[in-house]
């Protein structure tokens, strides 16, 4: 936790008031997504729904290909799922450390989950960029990568309503489903570990 404490602390400092001309440049990268959610109290907003997954093929960190849309049918287990870009320099590393430090805390319980990151950069998201990235966050058997084609990766995040036809206008979003006829909880925002650890358990006691 003292990691995600850190990252998000940095942000806030981020967050500080600015020169109009800082401001100017800020608002000119695109770089809104770092204030979407700063309001909530809990740091993120939980929704319910139900997502038609896509009949698309990824391909993961070890370049094997994996029909997304069987793949989630035919577990019977919990899914946590997010979406990354590698060369993300905001959004992404939050999201991903607290990945890890989901999968730590789950310790022997995370072998009974599927995590799964989608890049929405597929073009610089190689097989071999995902399996550096993945060896960085220290991703186990459990926590998959994938990547694939342009179309496909838009067609994935277009089915769970975060693309926003630009990877800088990216926002923080984790979505967690209790087996393939249950629907998806939604988290918008920065979730931490112990927030994505208390959904998994309260999906798994149901």
């Amino acid at each position: 936790m003292r990691v995600l404490k850190n990252s998000l602390m940095l942000a806030a400092l981020a967050l500080a008031p600015l020169p109009m001309s800082a401001m100017a440049e800020d608002h000119s990268h695109h770089h809104h997504h770092h204030h979407a959610m700063s309001a909530e109290p809990d740091g993120y907003v939980r929704t319910q729904a139900d997502y038609a997954v896509p009949d698309v093929k990824l391909v993961n960190a070890d370049g094997a290909g994996v029909p997304l849309r069987s793949e989630l049918a035919e577990q019977d287990k919990p899914v946590i799922l997010n979406f990354i870009f590698t060369t993300c320099g905001a959004v992404c590393p939050v999201m991903s450390a607290t990945f890890s430090q989901l999968q730590a805390a789950l310790g022997p319980e995370r072998d009974a989950v599927r995590m799964l990151s989608i890049s929405i950069d597929p073009e610089e998201d190689t097989p071999a960029a995902l399996k550096a990235y993945a060896g960085k966050y220290g991703a186990g058997p459990q926590w998959q990568m994938l990547t694939g084609s342009l179309d496909d990766s838009i067609a994935v995040q277009r089915a769970f309503d975060v693309y926003r036809g630009d990877k800088m206008n990216h926002q923080p979003a984790t979505f967690l489903r209790a087996a393939p006829d249950q629907p998806w909880v939604r988290l918008d925002g920065f979730a931490s570990a112990a927030d994505i650890l208390r959904e998994v358990r309260q999906l798994r006691s149901n």
